[in-house]
């Protein structure tokens, strides 16, 4: 974006105003499409409803899961700053809304790491583990929304998808977390997930995200995020999976064949 004022956003508050929008009918979409991800996520990933359901919990899973959060939550944190250089340009209004957002998720990864310290983890131990390679390409996925698509939409979606898909999900798994471990030691993410729904983030985010939808060509893009989205994440699982439960040759070849028929 240039130096020009004709490309700004003008009156802020009424910047903001011109890109509000009623898109029930597109969250109801998307809200019935993750459920059925979730779904199938239970029914058809390995390992899927260890930490939600699991007897007896397999501790390096739980590890490795937990190192990979904070390692994706660090590098995510840089692209929300894309994002809100891309809000000071366009919608203000809006950018001081999501650096809020941002600054109340900015420093997450501490109570991971803590709960992490609580069973034997280093920091040390954390920060030296190279990410997986499906987190390598979800970051590198909402960097290229940024970067050339010139739209935080990718990572809008994105973060909807990881706070919808939490306040479903991550109840029962901490409730079992803290059966398994002890409640103390997890209460990093107890805190997380309490911050996720008392704060009602998956309406925020929704109602930042809606502000870049103006077309139905931008619908569809919506819809096809959080269908790559998903498949990024289930490609997660499953390097996870194949990485600590049952080792493979090529973990991520195959993780990315199954993953990409997901959604």
């Amino acid at each position: 974006m240039t130096d020009d004022p004709r490309s700004w956003y003008g009156d802020p508050r009424a910047a903001a105003a011109a890109r509000t929008a009623d898109l029930g009918a597109l969250r109801t979409q998307v809200d019935d499409l993750l459920d059925a991800m979730i779904n199938k996520f239970y029914a058809e990933i390995p390992y899927a409803d260890h930490q939600a359901r699991g007897e007896e919990l397999n501790l390096e899973y739980y590890k490795r899961h937990n190192i990979e959060t904070i390692l994706r939550l660090r590098r995510k944190r840089t692209i929300d700053a894309l994002a809100i250089n891309y809000f000071t340009k366009r919608d203000p209004v809006r950018g001081a809304a999501w650096a809020h957002y941002v600054e109340d998720e900015m420093l997450h990864d501490e109570w991971f790491a803590g709960d992490l310290g609580r069973i034997g983890v280093t920091k040390d131990e954390i920060y030296s583990t190279d990410p997986f390679q499906a987190t390598k390409l979800l970051t590198g996925y909402l960097q290229y929304g940024m970067e050339f698509e010139g739209t935080p939409l990718a990572l809008l979606c994105s973060v909807y998808f990881v706070e919808y898909t939490t306040t479903k999900t991550q109840p029962s798994w901490v409730k079992n977390l803290e059966e398994k471990l002890g409640r103390e030691k997890v209460a990093g993410a107890r805190r997380h997930v309490g911050t996720d729904i008392d704060d009602e983030h998956a309406d925020f985010v929704w109602g930042v995200l809606t502000s870049l939808v103006s077309s139905t060509e931008d619908e569809a893009k919506v819809i096809q995020h959080m269908r790559i989205v998903a498949n990024l994440w289930v490609a997660y699982f499953l390097e996870l999976y194949q990485a600590v439960v049952a080792p493979a040759k090529n973990s991520f070849e195959a993780a990315g064949s199954l993953a990409g028929r997901f959604a």
